[in-house]
């Protein structure tokens, strides 16, 4: 026999359980909704914490300092010195490194039945976090973004990424990292116009504890993801240099 439950909220129902009549509760899952055109604007939304050079260094690894110190050598050995960033180069930056690229910041969000996509402005790189309970895959060699399975945690995403090559760097300073590098993120929308997303990063190759830092987002409804493509042999300067050309 079932009987009426008054003054539950909408979100929870009694489903009959088989024939002995007995009733379970359950509680309607939303995933929350992180989609949307992002941008992390210096100034309007704060600053970008991996590459600024005010904050405290990283504990560093014997390797990881040798390592640090010929890249920093390299970024100002000459007025252009920081186009030895392998980015300039076109080679694809790794994450967290895509999220501090170019001066937007611009990222799309685009959530799926157990998928969700980061499309970034920068050369249009795809980023799939898995979120359909998948482990990591095995059989994955090392790559430039990584190999990311995501859960939600409340309204939080967190994703984890493992099966990095070492051939990138976490930041516009020159910070390493070796193939041991292992990366956890949470995306948190804390509002309708505001994204942040916490880093975390572990290498203990590189780094004596784990370091890291927020970046905030804003919401950017009237945007769209433009073309921004990076050019073999065309450097950074030079895409700057005729970008500012007026057009015939």
């Amino acid at each position: 026999m079932l009987f009426a439950v008054v003054g539950l909220s909408s979100a929870i129902f009694v489903q009959t359980v088989g024939s002995s009549g007995g009733a379970k509760a359950q509680t309607k899952v939303t995933t929350p909704d992180l989609s949307g055109i992002w941008s992390r604007r210096a100034g309007a939304t704060g600053p970008d914490f991996l590459s600024d050079a005010k904050k405290p260094e990283p504990v560093m690894t014997p390797w990881a300092e040798a390592e640090y110190k010929k890249i920093k050598d390299s970024y100002t050995s000459t007025p252009t010195g920081y186009l030895n960033d392998p980015v300039f180069n076109c080679m694809p930056p790794g994450v967290p490194r895509v999220y501090s690229i170019d001066f937007e910041g611009i990222m799309e969000i685009i959530q799926l039945p157990g998928r969700v996509l980061q499309i970034f402005e920068f050369d249009h790189y795809v980023r799939q976090i898995y979120t359909d309970g998948r482990g990591h895959d095995e059989n994955l060699p090392p790559t430039w973004m990584g190999d990311s399975i995501g859960k939600w945690e409340g309204d939080t995403l967190v994703v984890d990424s493992t099966d990095f090559n070492d051939k990138t760097r976490l930041d516009r300073l020159g910070h390493p990292h070796s193939d041991a590098f292992h990366l956890i993120e949470r995306l948190r929308r804390v509002s309708k116009d505001k994204l942040t997303v916490d880093i975390t990063i572990q290498d203990p190759k590189a780094y004596l504890k784990p370091w890291g830092g927020q970046l905030t987002y804003a919401l950017k409804p009237d945007w769209k993801v433009m073309e921004f493509m990076c050019q073999d042999n065309h450097t950074f300067d030079q895409f700057t240099e005729e970008s500012a050309k007026p057009a015939n």
